[in-house]
């Protein structure tokens, strides 16, 4: 694999978060069925792509609002 490239997974990870949900659990629930993981290891995956360059070049729209979302919700704490 290309450096610069994301791997399939990781680009499924980003296109999953392009998507709307609408009720509750029902992005866990595509987590499990899309991608065959347990939220928890989905989330901790979301958030190691976040900080990867490539993930920014690959998505910059997708990754620069969930950094955003991530930093207002570190700040609340």
């Amino acid at each position: 694999m290309d450096l610069g490239e994301l791997a399939e997974r990781e680009r499924s990870i980003l296109a999953l978060e392009r998507r709307g949900f609408t009720g509750p659990g029902a992005k866990e629930r595509a987590v499990r069925e899309e991608l065959g993981l347990a939220p928890v290891r989905y989330y901790q995956l979301l958030n190691a792509l976040l900080d990867d360059p490539r993930a920014l070049a690959c998505d910059p729209v997708t990754v620069n609002r969930l950094r955003r979302i991530r930093e207002s919700r570190r700040a609340e704490r």
